[in-house]
């Protein structure tokens, strides 16, 4: 049997997988979404539904202060005498922490704050007890991999943090995770920095404190310089099958056009792993991963599809639903208007990085459709609601209903950095269906009213929403949003009857 790459598809970044049993579970980075880093179960390595988040609450994850890319950064779970841990690092927040659970869908803990400083962090629990908190930061020995010992009941650092290694001298030595093999300590890393250099780098001791070994054919992973339609190959974590096999997770892109750009943000793949007679592995096929491979021999468990309508009617937001930052108090409702979404906007809007009303999904496919039935009617001056695919503050399509000179209107509106372009389009009475058509290339975008047709207002191309030309660490949201007249603060609710999200590949 075989499988496809990307396992998650969309911005699923930086993952990190573990073993209970049989049941493997992976989180991935979140940034300045909130709740922050999802969840996800699978029995056999290919196929993985989320069952939660680790950081569901304000006190959890604080992401006021959040830039466009800040946030959460590259967790690492581990599963360790009955307890899950998840450790990470809050850039602008309060730095390495971890959170700890019996179970990998929640509730998790508090915040244990690790005084270590750096990101990408990640554990080691010994068999003599001995908890080891590795980290990617810089130190009077340079730039590297640094550990320190700590009580994992409170946090505390029990030694000074060392350096342990500073990788084979590519740029930006970070997403350490450290394993204890055969009796030997591997410590992986990704070098080159998570762009096209990527790659990922092993060296191993007796101790945990090294010296290191460097493995003789790193890199053991990476893409760079190779013609391949995955790109960016790095950031890996190890894990054992129950039947004996082993296995890496990392992330990766899929460039749509050349030059080279990608807008679905760093997502998640799945290799096998082999090792060498002299104990060192290889991950892929001799250190590269293929769209097509042939899968873990697991009994296979699909899970079942996710469904094309979401129609608001079950008390909660279904877990792919996320909020930009931490979402103020009031700013949406299942229950106030039962059966609908209702968004009621603040002063924030989609060019401030800041917490406007906003509930989104992640841009999974390249070719899917996207529609939202939404009641709104604006009586407040600047006040709007509709939906946008958004990337950053500087960078999103918006198609929104907005009053102009008196008459409720549909306005479509492209953000490219400093540049802006927008068209109006009339608008009757009643609910509007707002649609996003999307193909490797090009959204296009289209309004629909009573029986009539859908009628396009507009288009945009990908790749001014890609990475490359907009920035950062994320990918492509589609949400609903509202805001608030920017002038007096007031709002009226937007109502969602439904949202749609049907992938064409």
């Amino acid at each position: 049997m075989q499988y496809t790459n990307p396992v998650l598809s969309g911005f699923y970044p930086d993952p990190s997988i573990c073993r209970a049993g049989e049941d493997y579970y992976l989180v991935t980075s979140s940034f300045e979404y909130f709740p922050g880093v999802p969840v996800f179960h699978s029995r056999d390595l290919v196929h993985w539904r989320q069952i939660g988040h680790c950081l569901l609450t304000e006190k959890q994850l604080s992401l006021a202060n959040a830039w466009s890319s800040g946030g959460i950064y590259a967790p690492t779970i581990r599963c360790h005498d009955g307890w899950f841990y998840m450790t990470t690092t809050n850039v602008g927040g309060i730095g390495n922490f971890y959170v700890r659970s019996r179970q990998p869908e929640g509730p998790w803990s508090d915040p244990i704050p690790v005084m270590q400083k750096g990101i990408d962090p990640s554990l080691l629990f010994d068999e003599d007890g001995r908890v080891y908190f590795q980290s990617s930061c810089s130190g009077d020995p340079g730039d590297g991999i640094y550990q320190c010992e700590i009580d994992i009941s409170n946090g505390s650092m029990l030694t000074e943090s060392r350096l342990l290694w500073k990788g084979t001298g590519g740029a930006h030595p970070e997403a350490p995770h450290l394993y204890k093999i055969n009796d030997l300590y591997y410590l992986m890393i990704a070098e080159g920095g998570t762009e096209y250099g990527h790659m990922v780098t092993i060296a191993r001791s007796s101790d945990p404190y090294g010296p290191y070994e460097r493995c003789p054919h790193n890199p053991i992973l990476s893409h760079r310089s190779l013609k391949s339609s995955l790109q960016a190959m790095g950031h890996a974590d190890l894990v054992q099958a129950h039947d004996g096999s082993w296995w890496a997770v990392c992330l990766g892109i899929r460039p749509v056009s050349y030059p080279m750009r990608h807008h679905l943000g760093r997502e998640t793949f799945l290799a096998p792993v082999t090792w060498t007679p002299n104990g060192w592995p290889v991950i892929g096929k001799e250190g590269r991963i293929e769209p097509v491979m042939e899968a873990p021999k697991l009994l296979p468990v699909r899970w079942p599809d996710k469904p094309v309508r979401d129609d608001f009617d079950e008390g909660r937001l279904r877990y792919d639903w996320t909020f930009l930052r931490n979402p103020k108090e009031n700013s949406w409702s299942l229950q106030d208007y039962p059966g609908h979404l209702a968004l009621k906007g603040n002063q924030a809007t989609l060019d401030d990085a800041s917490s406007p009303a906003f509930v989104g999904r992640r841009l999974c496919h390249f070719s899917c459709s996207a529609a939202a039935a939404v009641d709104f009617q604006p009586v407040h001056d600047g006040e709007e609601a509709g939906l946008t695919v958004y990337m950053n503050e500087k960078y999103h399509y918006d198609l929104v209903i907005k009053e102009r000179s008196g008459s409720r209107m549909v306005l479509f509106r492209r953000t490219v950095g400093l540049m802006r372009t927008e068209t109006w389009h009339d608008c009757g009475t009643g609910t509007v269906v707002l649609r996003i058509e999307a193909r490797p290339e090009v959204f296009t975008f289209f309004i629909q009213q009573d029986e009539l047709g859908p009628v396009e207002v507009g288009r945009g191309e990908t790749h001014l929403l890609s990475t490359e030309v907009a920035g950062g660490f994320t990918g492509i949201f589609l949400a609903m949003y509202a805001s608030a007249s920017r002038t007096t603060g007031q709002s009226t609710p937007a109502l969602f009857d439904w949202f749609d999200y049907e992938p064409a590949e």
